[in-house]
């Protein structure tokens, strides 16, 4: 197979409409607006919750809680997948990223969490954020914990 043999599957490329080429066409004249009205205008879009006048739903439905504006959303990482890291090394949102264990860090950081059980040693683990009993289990193996802005 090569350039040469390749085609389109039947459907996927329709002609576009021509409008307003005529009365012969099907679509001239009023270019398949209708007459008058507030669709036939010129510029005119519907927008996406447009429901013709009525309440939209998203208004019409109750709106329920509390969002936090200033909530911080960090990233978080738990103490047992930094076992992925040899004993010494330093551990930071650009390794965390390379390993996979964290996929943006951008909004928040990172907080290192103390769920599972840490077995490097001597890390030196820079992070957003850590939970006191993250940064007492490190602390324990000889690591380090530095608080990055």
């Amino acid at each position: 197979m090569d350039l040469s043999n390749l085609y389109s599957t039947p459907g996927s490329h329709k002609r576009a409409k021509r409008l307003g080429r005529g009365d012969s066409s099907g679509k001239g004249g009023t270019s398949g607006k209708g007459h008058k009205g507030q669709m036939a205008r010129k510029g005119h879009k519907r927008k996406v919750n447009f429901e013709g006048g009525q309440m939209p739903l998203l208004r019409r439905l109750p709106k329920r809680g509390f969002k936090n504006p200033a909530r911080i959303a960090y990233s978080p990482v738990n103490l047992a997948a930094l076992n992925g890291f040899e004993d010494g090394s330093t551990v930071d949102a650009a390794a965390l990223i390379t390993l996979g264990l964290v996929r943006n860090c951008e909004k928040g950081g990172v907080k290192i969490l103390a769920k599972g059980e840490l077995t490097a040693k001597n890390l030196a683990v820079k992070a957003n954020a850590f939970s006191e009993a993250a940064k007492a289990k490190i602390e324990a193996l000889g690591g380090t914990c530095e608080v990055v802005a």
